[in-house]
């Protein structure tokens, strides 16, 4: 099979999100959240557990500390016993308090609407980071790589092999996708790894880009 060209794989990468477009729409965010800094926290939350987990635990979270001031302040171990069933929650509450404690001396209690800014929170990297611009401020600044996105952009032929970290994948997908659909891949990505492309038995065969993706009937 021969190479294939950027501009054939920026035309094929068109009608896939076409595709993506038409079955999911711009895509809906799994997180529940009510302004940017608790959708900082969620995505931070999020890291190596489900939403639906996520969003089980942020309403007791933020009943017992409602605004970033009061989580600044709060005692770790308290942290630790909400977010306990997520996994990992030692880390995951030293890094809330801090991203709060930033939040709040830094950030008059929410946080900067600037990608660069944003990673110097406590937890933030540039996958969170993504996220928040996409999904609070509307302004992408890339686009987020989580598992669903890294599998997906391999399984396109989108990357390479030597795209073997999310950064890299990344930079692959922004030199294919143009900005304006920056905002919507990471979300309808998120969808289509967990109804179709999935990590182990994906469903080839009903899935609506089979008959563009190099990968098909192949994983």
């Amino acid at each position: 099979m021969p190479r294939e060209t950027m501009a054939q794989k920026r035309e094929r990468a068109a009608e896939v999100e076409r595709r993506m477009f038409e079955v999911y729409g711009e895509g809906a965010c799994s997180l529940d959240y009510t302004d940017p800094f608790r959708l900082t926290v969620a995505v931070v939350l999020s890291a190596q557990c489900t939403d639906a987990a996520v969003n089980k635990v942020t309403p007791l979270l933020w009943e017992r500390f409602p605004e970033p001031a009061d989580l600044a302040a709060a005692d770790t171990a308290q942290i630790e016993e909400i977010i306990r069933p997520l996994g990992f929650y030692r880390a995951k509450a030293a890094k809330l308090k801090g991203l709060a404690q930033m939040s709040v001396s830094e950030f008059g209690g929410t946080v900067p609407q600037d990608i660069d800014e944003l990673q110097r929170l406590p937890g933030v990297g540039r996958k969170t980071a993504n996220c928040v611009m996409c999904q609070a401020f509307r302004d992408p600044q890339g686009i987020a790589v989580d598992t669903h996105v890294y599998r997906i952009a391999h399984r396109l032929k989108f990357c390479g092999p030597s795209a073997n970290t999310p950064d890299k994948v990344e930079a692959a997908l922004l030199k294919v996708y143009p900005r304006e659909q920056w905002l919507y891949i990471n979300h309808q990505w998120v969808h289509f790894g967990r109804e179709y492309c999935r990590a182990r038995n994906p469903r080839c065969s009903e899935c609506f880009v089979a008959d563009i993706c190099p990968s098909a009937g192949k994983c």
